[in-house]
């Protein structure tokens, strides 16, 4: 064989080898942003999960508070009703995601103002308990978001630089959607005394 044959089919292969690792390192990328994303379900299904338990333990200290109670009990109706699929996540699916569950965590935060009313439920265990998972889930689901948008920034990072970029298009690969910070969460509470 002719010296010149032997170099383009090394480089042949090299291509080949390096479009192969190129295009298993970005479906490994695109699994752990949903992966990551169904971590972040998990965690507003566990909240979810616990709200009828302190719905619960509220209705019965603090029962002429019904509207308040429903509030929630819808707010976690409706969220839960909203399924948005890792791989067909749209940054508007995303934004009807995160609104759904931000009507939760205001609805929460009503459940929990009212509380300050009621000194026994304060101080009730399960109350207290319940509390602290919720708590906990919050925390949860912050750092679930967190690690959905670090995995979906490095895969979006690795699309678009080339020449992965190249790769990326003839397969398909698409940008994800990131978790924003919620509408008027950038001004602070105001607490007055």
């Amino acid at each position: 064989m002719k010296k010149s044959t032997i170099i383009i089919l090394v480089v042949l292969a090299l291509l080949v080898i390096w479009g192969i690792t190129s295009y298993n390192g970005l479906v490994s990328m695109d699994e752990n942003v949903s992966g990551q994303w169904s971590n972040v379900e998990t965690q507003y299904q566990r909240r979810a999960d616990l709200i009828p338990n302190l719905v619960s333990t509220v209705k019965g200290y603090a029962s002429h508070e019904q509207e308040t109670l429903e509030g929630v009990v819808q707010a976690r109706s409706q969220a839960t009703q909203i399924k948005v699929d890792a791989n067909d996540l749209t940054p508007e699916k995303l934004a009807e995601y995160q609104k759904a569950q931000g009507a939760v965590t205001s609805a929460l935060g009503k459940l929990l103002a009212i509380t300050e009313n009621y000194p026994d439920l304060k101080a009730n265990q399960n109350f207290l308990e319940l509390q602290a998972q919720l708590e906990g889930t919050e925390n949860r689901i912050n750092v679930a978001r967190t690690n959905f948008n670090d995995a979906a920034k490095e895969f979006n990072t690795a699309i678009r630089r080339f020449p992965k970029s190249i790769l990326a298009s003839m397969f398909g690969f698409e940008k994800r959607a990131y978790f924003e910070a919620a509408e008027g969460s950038d001004v602070a509470p105001q607490v007055q005394f």
